[in-house]
């Protein structure tokens, strides 16, 4: 069994979903498949997206981009597309037991966060004990003591970031056998940062919901927030089937048209190379979904 449209998206988070308002509001046949990871579904309150003065929930700002996508005759359908291939200029996606034919393929898949074990981690970040994104947050920890683990490639980096907004940083050492450089050292210890080199086994949350970090040496350090900076991998395994072209962490690698390098193949949010961010997202869903339709033949209104 098959099924056409002018345009697939996959992925329904706020820039899959951002690019399905516009493409629908350009009256184009859309079909958008979504396996239900978005990361925003995570956010308890986000207080940097523009026109929300009081902050506005993950889940609450879905909810409104899935209800603005129903005013233009759109819908999501649940699903995970596990096959993208090309015959000639049309793209065959698998999904279940059904094909589906598009001439344009808009990939808006997200990332998986690398993570440490973490006892109730959907709790913890629920609780705002736990955090995925200084950018996005930083301020709303304003002089809390936070804990930090991050990757031998920015080690100090995340922490020297936290250091602006809050006089209690710790850095975790998660890779023993890569010791801090002398540099590195007197950064952390010019900005005020704690170092804590025995590694970082694991971690737990007290009953007010403030995480434990537990090290090999047998200490445990209790804080108020922990930021698990150790990395991100793109899922962009269906564009990688094609051939398009990846950067750091698997992600895509697009034009300023949101364009893959693999023709009619567009990619938005955080799959792409760039910041994360919801606002970068929707704003390269505008970008895209207007690239799409200019692409796209001409349907005139009847």
């Amino acid at each position: 069994m098959s099924e056409r449209c002018e345009v697939l998206i996959i992925g329904g988070g706020p820039g899959g979903l951002a690019a399905a308002v516009y493409l629908r509001r350009f009256r184009r046949d859309i079909i958008l498949v979504d396996k239900g990871n978005s990361r925003l579904s995570l956010i308890p309150i986000s207080h940097n997206y523009p026109g929300f003065p009081g902050g506005v929930p993950g889940r609450e700002l879905l909810g409104n981009l899935r209800a603005q996508l129903e005013c233009y005759g759109g819908a999501v359908r649940e699903g995970e597309v596990t096959e993208l291939r090309r015959e000639g200029d049309i793209f065959i996606a698998r999904c279940g037991d059904a094909d589906i034919l598009a001439p344009a393929v808009l990939l808006a898949s997200g990332v998986a966060d690398e993570g440490l074990p973490v006892e109730g981690w959907h709790e913890a970040v629920a609780s705002g004990a736990l955090r995925l994104c200084p950018v996005c947050d930083g301020y709303d920890i304003s002089g809390k003591r936070v804990a930090v683990a991050s990757q031998p490639h920015n080690r100090t980096g995340h922490a020297l970031f936290m250091r602006t907004f809050s006089r209690d940083v710790t850095l975790f050492e998660r890779e023993p056998d890569v010791p801090l450089s002398p540099e590195e050292s007197r950064k952390l210890e010019i900005a005020g940062v704690c170092y804590i080199a025995s590694p970082l086994k694991g971690v737990t949350l007290t009953n007010a919901m403030e995480p434990v970090l537990h090290t090999e040496d047998g200490e445990d350090h209790r804080f108020d927030v922990f930021y698990p900076m150790l990395g991100e991998n793109a899922r962009s395994g269906l564009a990688a089937q094609l051939g398009a072209k990846t950067g750091d962490c698997e992600k895509l690698v697009v034009d300023d048209h949101q364009r893959t390098s693999v023709p009619g193949l567009y990619a938005v949010g955080d799959v792409v190379v760039g910041l994360n961010q919801i606002a970068v997202a929707t704003g390269q869903a505008a970008i895209a979904a207007t690239a799409i339709h200019n692409a796209l033949p001409w349907r005139f209104m009847p």
